[in-house]
Parts: C-alpha cells; sequence; structure tokens
C-alpha cells in the first residue's frame, strides 16, 4: 500500500471515501489518491471535481470518467483496460464510503476476478455519522439501505427485520419518511427508540430522537427535506429464562463464565451484565 506521502500510486483500483457534507471531511490520504491517480472514476463527476477543486487538485489533463447504475456495463470493460495497461484508477461515490448503497460494487468485483488488487481509502460514511449520533447501542448493528417504495413491500421488509437483535439502520429519502415511519411504526411496534439524522455535516443538520408516533408528529409539522438517515433500537423479545439457563449451562461445560455469558447473551438478545448475574447464581447453587 503506498505510503501517504507518495507523489506515485501502485497500479490498482482505489475506492476513495469522499464526504457526506462538509467539504474538510476528507480523510488526507484521499486527497493524495485524488491528486496522484492516473484515471479517475466518479458515480457523479460533477460532485467530484467541485471537491477537488475546493481543495485545490488539479487534474492535469487526466481523464474523469462516470460510472454509475445505467452505464456500468459499458463503462466496466474501459476502466478494466486501464487496470490491465498498469494505470491506477481511483473511484469515487457521489457521497461517503464507496459501496455502501453506491454502484461501485460490480467493477471491485470485476477488477478483484481479473486479479487486480483493490485498495481501501477510508473515511466518512453516512451509517457510522448517524449510529454516532443517534444515541443507540452500536455494538451489534444491521445496514439495511433503503427500503422498498411499495408499502405491501416494504411493510414485509420491515416485518423480516423486526426479530434481528440488532440496532438497524436505513437510507430514506425525504419524501418517503413519514411512508416509512408509519409502515415501521406498524410492523416493528412503538415502543422502539429511534434517530432520524438529517443533512449530515451539512449546514442543515438536524438530529431527531424518540419514538415512531414522536417522529411523526414533528415531521408531519415540519417536512424535511435532504439526505436521510434512521437508526431504529432493537426490540424486545420475550425469552424463556428456563431456556436461557439451560443454554447457559451447556455454554459453561465448555467456556469460562464470561466467555459463557457473552455467548449466550448474543444468542437471545440479552443484556451481558443479566446473564452473566445468571452465571453467578448458578455457581452458587
Amino acid at each position: 500500500m503506498p505510503s501517504i506521502d507518495e507523489t506515485t500510486l501502485a497500479n490498482g483500483l482505489y475506492y476513495v471515501s469522499v464526504t457526506i457534507g462538509h467539504a474538510r471531511d476528507i480523510p488526507l490520504r484521499a486527497l493524495d489518491v485524488l491528486a496522484a491517480a492516473d484515471v479517475l472514476v466518479a458515480e457523479d463527476t460533477r460532485s467530484l471535481r467541485k471537491l477537488m477543486d475546493i481543495h485545490g487538485i488539479a487534474l492535469n489533463g487526466r481523464r474523469v470518467l462516470a460510472y454509475h447504475d445505467h452505464n456500468g456495463p459499458q463503462m466496466r470493460p474501459k476502466i478494466m483496460s486501464e487496470l490491465k495497461d498498469g494505470r491506477s484508477v481511483a473511484y469515487a461515490s457521489e457521497a461517503g464510503t464507496p459501496l455502501i448503497a453506491d454502484p461501485g460494487f460490480v467493477l471491485g468485483r470485476a477488477a478483484v476476478e481479473a486479479e487486480h488488487t483493490v485498495y481501501p481509502v477510508p473515511g466518512a460514511s453516512a451509517v457510522l455519522a448517524a449510529l454516532t449520533a443517534s444515541a443507540l447501542p452500536t455494538d451489534m448493528f444491521l445496514f439495511a439501505g433503503f427500503a422498498p417504495a411499495a408499502k405491501g413491500a416494504r411493510s414485509k421488509f420491515l416485518e423480516d427485520l423486526g426479530s434481528v437483535p440488532a440496532t438497524l439502520v436505513f437510507y430514506e429519502s425525504p419524501k418517503r419518511l413519514n411512508a416509512f415511519l408509519q409502515s415501521a411504526q406498524e410492523a416493528l411496534g412503538d415502543d422502539r427508540q429511534v434517530s432520524v439524522c438529517r443533512e449530515l455535516t451539512k449546514k442543515f443538520e438536524e438530529i431527531r430522537r424518540g419514538t415512531f408516533s414522536e417522529l411523526l408528529e414533528h415531521f408531519d409539522a415540519n417536512p424535511p427535506r435532504g439526505e436521510i438517515v434512521i437508526c431504529v433500537a432493537k426490540g424486545s423479545v420475550a425469552v424463556d429464562p428456563e431456556q436461557v439457563e439451560a443454554a447457559l449451562r451447556e455454554a459453561l461445560q465448555t467456556m469460562k463464565l464470561k466467555a459463557a455469558a457473552n455467548s449466550v447473551a448474543e444468542t437471545f438478545g440479552l443484556s451481558k451484565r443479566d446473564v452473566y448475574q445468571m452465571g453467578l447464581e448458578l455457581g452458587r447453587d
């Protein structure tokens, strides 16, 4: 992997994380890669050019190729040809980290199948930024992307996620936010804590926390604009204490108490502390 102070890059495909809002969120190494890559590829070439202009990165005659869902089949052979000829290719999504709700996945798979090196250049991600601000547990989370637009499909999609023992993270458009919150309330119940993060790291950033009904009331009165990330706390699931105790006894046959308690807690979506306390009680018995 080239170091951040090198002015030339090794042959390969560089997945460059860019900003999700504030122009100074971009990592220093991402700027170096954008300045040094032989070929630039972007989901939105205008966004990339603007970002490079802000940070004083000149094109110096380099090409900026558009790569998105609509032209992927036509563009991939051209990009593979650049890699085959030994050039370094930097790919940037429209915002945030490539491959997260982004069309770059098939490009990376094609590069790997052709035995080219793929280099991650990590940085901003709306998923992680929203989790950080959500005040919800982050020890386990599931990014579910965009829910289906059709009401029936959306309801089924959310119902299937209802039993996942993790914080759920979704992207949504402002026009569909209230419909999503309504469907989620019906599918998941109104007892879950929810965080709606809007325009993260941008001028009009807004983070709202509450139940589905509370957030529906707010956004009914204040129609949202901009990009939205929704974080939903995992639901409480009724668990048979005898079943938990039996699983813990079995785990204790091969593991120490702390490891056994952690394993059982993760299996049933319970508090590690509570299961550990159960193990102490079993030891006293």
